[in-house]
């Protein structure tokens, strides 16, 4: 089996952080802190990705990419 790996976009929230996964709807995770979500996030990928397989449901291709985009002193 191969390894795959999906996007996750992270946002500051007003009590913490927010993440979700573009490829997976409906995978999402929230903590405290960016590494607190950030585990978070990698342990519901796992388990989205388990209960799809035995859903029977076909596992997505990764095709989100993210970027960073700078913007000077525009911001």
């Amino acid at each position: 089996m191969t390894s795959m790996g999906y996007a996750a976009i992270y946002a500051k929230t007003g009590t913490g952080y927010s993440a979700h996964v573009p490829d997976l709807p409906g995978c999402v995770a929230t903590g405290r802190t960016l590494a607190v979500t950030r585990r978070r996030m990698r342990e519901a990928v796992a388990l989205h990705l388990k209960g799809m397989r035995e859903d029977g449901i076909r596992i997505p291709r990764p095709t989100t990419l993210a970027e960073r985009v700078d913007v000077g002193d525009a911001a």
